[in-house]
């Protein structure tokens, strides 16, 4: 790690700990930001931590997942979180003023600082050289209050790019074509770190839509070098004063490293059910389509959207195919509004969506039944759509552009040449729907709906666990799968006892009220349990119904911090032992505290099938600390009290 970008930036704010993989760091925290979907929760948390101040250089509340406002509990939520905004000391991204990622990259990301978002795309900062992290909530209000943030030092991987991407080919093929050769899993407990000529004809939009993706790895965070490509894009932003350059030593250690020639990549598409089933497109040309859709934090910049206006200027898309934009901000919306560019949209047949996350959270735009779906987004797990039956393919905008028009999954190189597209060198400026805090904060009312409801806790971990396995589920489970999203159950967010209804409903709808009536119990699961989003809500709903263990072959990274931050304690098993067990199984755990403590081995009998084997809780010394207390909360509250 020694002389990487990675490196100088996380050696400027660490606070403890030895920068070298795998071992506990905690670093200062410059910028926070969250969306409604997990801000309302987090806000709830910073608020039980009693400070009356954020303590970060910057934070900012973003709203723009739950923009679909079919009764009041949304709209509750947005009032909640304009004034507890207001009063704390943080800025306000009101609703429809665009996706969190975009509009932190053009008004707030600053190269060299650390961001931490309550959103697994918060990586997306590093296309400005910011070490970006996505964690839960809670770790997000603890660093609002101040504190640092607490994570294994990562192993930086260097991915060297070279030549130069062919016409038809983009952004979004590179990290593709990154997915195709590591999986999402490849990338855990890692940084990709971007470097070599390759990057250097990259502009800021594009290197974001790699750092965006990067998240797929399930990788800590993705990392842009700062140079004048940066200083383009900030002084068009009316922001220059923030740039400076930022590179790797060149003779910089790396753990691992990655080749990889731009000129040889081709158009790339990832299949159903997952973002690493990537394929040439040319593979599945001919593939009839009933939607394809355009927008999310990958890929609804400017320079995206104008791409796609140029591609279908003077046509009209296919008779078949539903075509939907959405622009990542609302300075994106103003621009192309003014330049021609959304005439063009709207002439060809497209549908304007709002500023916002949209269909790629499930808010709306579900599929036809078994139909197929072309996204410019970075997830396509099962019924992330809306609909179970749909396949989604990911794909950058230029192929969904040439699918819309052509109505199955086309190679956009038989369009002969593409169109040019060059960014302004001012973009348009108005901040006006950023709101700032109240200058005399004592004066705000917090406001809240019926609908939120405090943050529910537990005590501390119990020495002795005797409870029965309510499920087992296979590998990748994603966050989506244990807490399902959409326009039906995200307004729930701020009410933990409603929205636990709904954990777990698509994969075994009777597993709440099963949970209830047996007290809890415990879950066991696969490989790269909790992969996807950060959700925390994956881990405080199950709390709330008794969970108290999860045992997995192996934990996404972000996933597992929460399970730790809300008291469910997590150990690794076997795959014998994995196989082994089943739904029912009565298990039980002793001296669980000096175990955990210890690190040790737990030993769990299997009293159902009269079998013992071990499990491993594999914590870092602080996530020990936190899960004897019984979560971060009550860790922290601790801590305040000890001085």
């Amino acid at each position: 790690m020694q002389g990487t970008l990675t490196h100088k930036i996380f050696q400027e704010h660490l606070v403890s700990g030895l920068l070298a993989p795998d071992q506990e760091i905690q670093i200062r925290i410059d910028q926070t930001l969250t969306q409604d979907a997990t801000g309302t929760m987090a806000y709830l948390q910073f608020e039980a931590l009693g400070v009356p101040r954020v303590r970060t250089e910057l934070s900012v509340s973003y709203v723009d997942h739950n923009t679909l406002q079919t009764s009041f509990e949304n709209a509750d939520d947005h009032r909640y979180l304009q004034t507890v905004a207001a009063k704390y000391g943080i800025y306000f991204s009101r609703p429809g003023n665009g996706i969190c990622h975009q509009v932190h990259l053009e008004r707030f990301g600053v190269p060299g600082k650390t961001l931490l978002g309550s959103d697994s795309h918060t990586p997306t900062a590093g296309g400005l050289g910011m070490i970006g992290i996505g964690a839960g909530g809670l770790d997000v209000a603890v660093a609002m209050a101040g504190l640092p943030f607490t994570l294994l030092a990562p192993r930086v991987v260097r991915v060297w790019l070279s030549g130069a991407l062919p016409p038809w080919v983009g952004a979004k093929d590179i990290i593709l074509e990154v997915l195709r050769r590591l999986s999402v899993k490849g990338g855990v407990g890692k940084v990709f770190e971007y470097a070599g000529p390759g990057v250097t004809a990259l502009t800021v939009p594009e290197r974001a839509t790699i750092t965006n993706m990067g998240a797929e790895l399930g990788a800590t965070t993705s990392l842009f070098p700062s140079d004048e490509q940066t200083r383009a894009f900030l002084a068009a932003q009316g922001r220059e004063e923030v740039w400076r350059p930022l590179a790797a030593d060149p003779e910089a250690e790396y753990e691992e490293e990655l080749e990889l020639d731009l000129s040889a990549l081709e158009p790339l598409v990832a299949k159903p059910h997952s973002p690493d089933a990537v394929v040439p497109v040319g593979e599945v040309a001919g593939t009839p389509v009933d939607q394809v859709c355009i927008g999310s934090c990958t890929n609804s910049s400017l320079r995206d959207l104008m791409t796609v206006a140029a591609i279908l200027r003077g046509k009209h898309i296919h008779p078949r195919v539903s075509l939907t934009i959405s622009p990542g901000s609302r300075q994106v919306l103003t621009m192309i509004a003014r330049n021609g560019a959304l005439a063009d949209l709207v002439a060809a047949g497209a549908r304007i969506l709002e500023s916002a996350c949209g269909p790629c959270i499930g808010m709306g735009q579900a599929p036809v039944t078994d139909g197929a779906s072309v996204r410019s987004f970075n997830r396509n797990f099962p019924g992330r759509s809306g609909t179970k039956s749909a396949g989604v393919y990911l794909a950058g905008p230029e192929v969904c552009a040439v699918t819309a028009l052509t109505g199955e999954l086309t190679d956009p190189r038989t369009f002969g040449t593409p169109p040019r597209v060059d960014l302004p060198d001012r973009f348009d400026l108005d901040d006006s729907m950023i709101l700032p805090p109240a200058e005399d904060p004592e004066s705000v009312e917090i406001v809240r709906g019926p609908n939120i409801r405090p943050v529910p806790t537990r005590g501390p971990l119990a020495d002795r666990i005797e409870a029965r396995v309510l499920l087992r589920v296979g590998d990748n489970v994603t966050t989506d799968d244990i807490m399902p999203a959409g326009a039906k159950i995200l307004p729930l967010r701020s009410n933990i006892p409603a929205i636990s209804e709904f954990v777990f409903s698509g994969i075994d709808p009777g597993f709440a009220a099963r949970a209830r009536e047996q007290g809890g119990g415990v879950i066991v699961g696969g490989e790269n349990y909790g992969q996807g989003s950060s959700r925390e809500h994956a881990a405080l709903a199950p709390m709330y119904l008794g969970v108290q263990a999860v045992l997995a072959r192996s934990f996404a990274r972000i996933h597992q911090a929460n399970l730790v931050n809300f008291g469910i304690l997590p150990l690794l098993i076997s795959g014998d032992d994995y196989a082994r067990l089943e739904p029912g199984d009565l298990l039980r755990m002793q001296g669980l505290r000096a175990a955990v403590q210890a690190g040790q081995p737990i030993t769990v009998e299997n009293l159902t099938r009269n079998f013992a084997f071990t499990a491993t809780p594999r914590l870092s010394p602080r996530q020990a600390e936190v899960l004897l207390a019984g979560g971060v909360l009550n860790y922290v509250r601790e801590q305040v009290r000890k001085g």
